[in-house]
């Protein structure tokens, strides 16, 4: 298994050198990169903002209901639903979102095209595939993926800011109080470091194993699987390591 493991590892790696190769041609490859940014954004656009407006509903009502104290002032609702959204829930929940979402359909798009044949048409006319197919997707999520985490953002904040409307939990003015105080733009940064690290292994990661994948429809199924699973739980790992690293 350990072995199996170093060989998938090393696959991965020598993949990403045939990936980050110079293109062929720079116009079809600006091409295909906006075709995938406008696939990957206004694709994912409306799931991420119905999903953040509830993750920022649900954290406003689990703070204001433990906040009971008089002694902690009302403001600190929206302090911690910012705190909490802008630099943990919305670029990680948000990447783990977008792994089944992007990465799977990244997977099946590469897969099927092996399982066709056409990314061996690609290498008989002297084409290489990796790059062709694979880096317009990684640059698309590098710069899509953290757009969508600025808007998951704000629409988590409109979610908490819509709960103590209909609520009542805290005035609205506390709880704008409490999102306005103390920010810090460090904790943007972070944020969008994180988010662009999680863009690169959904596409990477995704791209990977539908590139390898050898069978037919069965195994494209299984390839996304794998590669969903393997995406998440590298998110997962990075996301202790990079906060270990800047926090």
């Amino acid at each position: 298994m350990i072995r199996k493991f170093i060989e998938t590892f090393g696959e991965y790696f020598t993949f990403l050198g045939k990936v980050f190769s110079h293109p062929s041609k720079w116009k079809v490859f600006s091409k295909k990169t906006i075709f995938e940014m406008d696939a990957m954004g206004i694709g994912s656009l409306l799931i991420v903002s119905i999903v953040s407006i509830t993750l920022g509903a649900v954290i406003t009502m689990q703070t204001a209901m433990q906040i009971e104290s008089n002694w902690i002032p009302k403001w600190c609702v929206g302090y911690i639903v910012k705190t909490t959204a802008v630099m943990e829930l919305c670029p990680t929940i948000i990447s783990l979102l977008l792994v089944g979402n992007l990465g799977s359909r990244i997977t099946a798009e590469i897969g099927s095209m092996r399982v066709t044949e056409q990314i061996d048409a690609l290498e008989v006319m002297g084409i290489n595939p990796a790059s062709y197919l694979v880096l317009p997707k990684i640059v698309a999520a590098v710069i899509m993926i953290p757009l969508l985490t600025i808007i998951s953002i704000f629409f988590a904040l409109v979610g908490g800011y819509l709960t103590v409307v209909l609520t009542g939990a805290v005035t609205t003015y506390d709880f704008l109080d409490g999102v306005t105080s103390f920010f810090r733009m460090y904790d943007i940064i972070y944020a969008l470091t994180k988010t662009v690290v999680f863009a690169f292994v959904i596409s990477s990661v995704s791209s990977f194993f539908g590139y390898r994948i050898t069978g037919g429809a069965l195994e494209l199924g299984a390839a996304s699987t794998k590669g969903i699973v393997v995406a998440s739980f590298a998110i997962l790992i990075l996301n202790m390591v990079v906060t270990q690293i800047m926090l």
